[in-house]
């Protein structure tokens, strides 16, 4: 049978109630601080720099008390740097994690989680190769589990992702997804809006994201000395297989942000993009990506993304409908400053009709709700609408990669690409599943040439 998009529900606004899975299975866990400890324990896996803003927002929650009780890392200096960085922000609330319970290795994550009771919280903050990975094991061990974005770089593995959250959901283990806008009060009230035809039919979304050299997009060659592996996990959104690039790391929350507002997934996309100035730069990333996206109802997504230096920044999304248009974000991730104009003129304050000072930070709210929802019983799994906006993540990158046409239909079916299969097998030491050439440089998208993978 065909797939179609309603197959996959998009999910409704539920930042009030955290609810986004259906009724749990009668045979529940047992939640870890049911014997008059009201403590949730925590292990961080992952302890970058989203992994230690997780565990800050975690630790800070309002929602009853949490204790960070392990560790886990490939990189010790990570690890150590985390920690650190933790008692500096947090003072009164800072963790004390002892040494015998912070772990380094590829087989870490294990033994954090290991230190962890039923019911308690491990934050998956890897690079998303290993979500799956470890996302099966902390299902295994009963762990509620909050994963950051995006949860999978190729579509056999956002599938596989799809049936660990219905496993995940069985066991009425509560799971939270990064993707934290759709827990901004002020863009919910914004979804109601447009759901309530205030801007009309909604027949046109476009998102930007320009800036320039980001994060560990832009890598030189592995230094003589330095373990390929390891490397590449310390530069991580320089390559496909570990992080999707930095299209899927960084683009994920506009694409994610916009698919809200339509209330639907875009069923194909077509794309451009493109390497310039690169030097003696061996990342597989294209330097900009211009993608077309497309709904069932023959409404259109454009999404604009771009890492070059001294050029214009612009961090948005924008909507709009038959009668008006309205500003999704304009300002980054928070503040979201989302407001309606009269007709299409974004900006002009004549034509302002709604707006309204910004609520509590979405980092902190997604982490209040995730909690609420475990210590209040209620049913909450972001799995598969996470799923979901990695694979449209994914969609556009592969279209722009390969310069064909990318159908939804096909990621959720036939598309058989994964790129490192074996992820569950590494070890430190041991082979990546990308190797350099005798140049130390790595293959890059060749779109026209190479179309039917991505390199």
């Amino acid at each position: 049978m065909a797939f179609s998009p309603s197959d996959v529900l998009l999910s409704r606004r539920q930042v009030v109630s955290g609810a986004a899975a259906a009724a749990a299975s009668t045979a529940l866990l047992p939640r870890a601080f049911a014997a008059g400890d009201e403590t949730i324990n925590l292990a961080l896996v992952g302890c970058g720099g989203r992994g230690s803003g997780a565990a800050e927002n975690a630790l800070s929650s309002v929602c009853g008390p949490t204790k960070l009780v392990a560790m886990a890392d490939v990189d010790k200096g990570n690890l150590e740097g985390s920690l650190t960085s933790l008692k500096r922000k947090l003072k009164d609330k800072a963790p004390d994690v002892p040494q015998e319970s912070q772990y380094v290795g590829f087989d870490a994550y294990k033994k954090a989680m290991d230190q962890l009771r039923p019911g308690d919280v491990v934050l998956l903050t890897t690079p998303p190769a290993f979500r799956w990975v470890q996302f099966k094991y902390a299902i295994e061990r009963g762990l509620n589990v909050f994963m950051e974005k995006p949860i999978c770089v190729d579509a056999p593995t956002g599938r596989r992702m799809i049936e660990l959250g219905k496993e995940a959901e069985k066991k009425n283990l509560k799971v939270g997804v990064g993707l934290m806008c759709r827990h901004c009060e002020l863009r919910g009230e914004l979804f109601d809006k447009i759901q309530n035809g205030e801007l009309g039919d909604l027949v046109l979304l476009r998102a930007y994201r320009m800036a320039g050299r980001t994060a560990s997009c832009f890598t030189e060659p592995k230094p003589a000395d330095q373990d390929e592996l390891a490397w590449q996990i310390k530069n991580f959104h320089s390559f496909l297989w570990l992080s999707g690039g930095g299209y899927s790391d960084f683009l994920i929350h506009n694409i994610d942000e916009a698919c809200w507002m339509k209330n639907a997934w875009p069923v194909e996309a077509k794309a451009c993009g493109g390497r310039h100035y690169r030097g003696n730069f061996i990342d597989q990333n294209f330097d900009n990506y211009s993608v077309e996206y497309t709904f069932n109802d023959g409404s259109k997504f454009f999404l604009e993304g771009r890492l070059i230096d001294n050029c214009q920044n612009e961090f948005a999304t924008f909507a709009h409908g038959s009668k008006n248009s309205a500003v999704v974000s304009s300002a980054g991730h928070y503040p979201a400053r989302s407001r309606i104009y009269k007709g299409q003129k974004l900006g002009d304050k004549e034509s302002l009709i709604w707006s309204k000072p910004e609520g509590p930070n979405p980092y902190q709210l997604e982490w209040d709700h995730l909690l609420d929802a475990i210590r209040k019983d209620k049913p909450y799994n972001e799995v598969e609408r996470g799923a979901m906006a990695s694979l449209v993540t994914v969609m556009g990158r592969k279209a722009a990669h390969t310069g064909r046409i990318v159908k939804l239909e096909d990621m959720m079916t036939t598309d058989d690409h994964e790129f490192a299969p074996n992820a569950d097998k590494l070890v430190l030491g041991g082979p990546s599943p990308l190797l350099a050439n005798a140049d130390g440089k790595y293959p890059v998208p060749s779109p026209g040439l190479i179309t039917k993978t991505e390199y």
